[in-house]
């Protein structure tokens, strides 16, 4: 066994160690005090072990700090320890990063994992794809970084580079990618008029003030005669929650369309208000396993609020709110404080958002805008790369809004 192999085994075996110790700091009202010295004896004595029995000396600083990376790991993607040289680099790299990669990148596996990429940007033009799993970036394993200090490398100055290896299924050998940076802009919503007066609309990302625009295609499309609309929300990761709440207003006069709760953080419900309801349409969504953050929290509001379907594949799952807090030894930690949470109390970053209608996202979704006849073929408006000649999750929406109209 290698070396390194050694010290990734004792930092695991820690982090377990250290997240049954915290475990019994939170439950401690339901234990005695002599119980959470009792964890804190065992974590004494197994060091103990480790720096006078294992086979060489070891770096009891790298474990510990690996350990601590495992923990704040272990409890969300979106946790993170930064230790003092790791903080003082990220707290430069939000100063000074003015453009990015163009892609939303959470960590599945252990590894950074692209939900979605946004069309048009530095990733996508490079090849970079959803889905892909980036192994290394500048030859530095992810596996080996908190989700911030990846943010954190993905941004830089415009125009400069770095280089990515991804993993993908269908490749036997990660493939290494360049990526230049630049300042990405999210593409705006697209919007078509379809066979038998269904209005589509394409929303590749929900940042600040994407709600309104939404509101704006969703009028133009009932002046030109839309009795139905198709709401696309597939891969659209990237934006504010708090904008994803607006646009899924815009269907809602009535119910809850979210709640954030945490530990030590009280609920806050966000309700629909009536006033901000501007269509009445018969709605589906369409969604998939690139469908993060304020995207799913349109998709469950309207789902679970008996308003439209849902058609595709269960979204990604993301949904929480960070504090940093510094520590002493100018090291920090980004804590998840809080939840998002549907309107029937299912945490969205810990179970996602499962479609009424699930229906398998057979091929990479092009991010274009459909023919009437629900094909890929090239539209006006926006260039569409075809891949796949029929859109079963589109035509799924399509049959199911054509089924609702005909009970109602």
């Amino acid at each position: 066994m290698s070396t390194k192999l050694k010290v990734t085994v004792i930092a695991s075996s820690l982090a377990i160690l250290l997240f049954t110790i915290v475990g019994g700091f939170v439950n401690v009202r339901a234990s005695s005090n002599d119980g959470a010295y009792r964890q804190l004896s065992v974590y004494s004595e197994v060091l103990s072990r480790i720096r006078l029995e294992y086979v060489e000396e070891p770096n009891i600083g790298g474990v510990t700090t690996g350990a601590l990376h495992g923990l704040l790991e272990s409890l969300d993607a979106n946790s993170s320890y930064l230790s003092a040289d790791e903080y003082k680099r990220y707290k430069t790299m939000k100063t000074d990063g003015k453009a990015d990669i163009g892609a939303t990148v959470s960590k599945r596996f252990g590894y950074a994992a692209v939900v979605a990429v946004i069309p048009g940007g530095p990733a996508e033009k490079a090849g970079v794809e959803n889905s892909d799993i980036i192994e290394s970036i500048e030859g530095k394993s992810t596996h080996e970084m908190s989700l911030a200090e990846i943010h954190g490398l993905l941004s830089g100055e415009v125009g400069s580079t770095l280089t990515v290896a991804v993993v993908r299924p269908r490749k036997a050998e990660p493939q290494k990618i360049v990526i230049t940076r630049d300042v990405v802009t999210i593409p705006p919503v697209g919007e078509k008029m379809l066979a038998d007066n269904v209005g589509y609309i394409k929303v590749d990302a929900i940042p600040e003030g994407k709600s309104q625009e939404i509101a704006g295609k969703i009028r133009d499309l009932q002046k030109q005669g839309a009795k139905k609309l198709v709401i696309d929300l597939r891969n659209s990761a990237g934006g504010s929650e708090s904008e994803g709440i607006a646009t899924a207003n815009l269907f809602l006069d009535h119910g809850t369309i979210t709640y954030l709760q945490g530990q030590k953080y009280p609920r806050q419900a966000f309700n629909a208000d009536p006033a901000k309801d501007i269509t009445k349409l018969p709605v589906a969504v369409l969604v998939n396993r690139g469908t993060a953050g304020p995207a799913e929290i349109v998709a469950d509001a309207i789902l679970e609020n008996a308003r439209g379907d849902v058609v595709g594949d269960k979204t990604f799952g993301d949904g929480s709110v960070q504090k940093l807090i510094e520590m002493q030894d100018n090291a920090a930690l980004i804590l998840s404080v809080a939840k998002y949470y549907s309107p029937s109390g299912k945490a969205i970053q810990d179970v996602a958002v499962t479609p009424n209608f699930l229906i398998a996202d057979t091929a990479d979704d092009d991010g274009g805008l459909p023919d009437e006849d629900q094909t890929t073929a090239p539209d006006d408006k926006k260039e569409v790369k075809p891949k796949n000649q029929t859109d079963e999750q589109l035509n799924k929406a399509l049959e199911v809004l054509k089924n609702r109209e005909s009970k109602g």
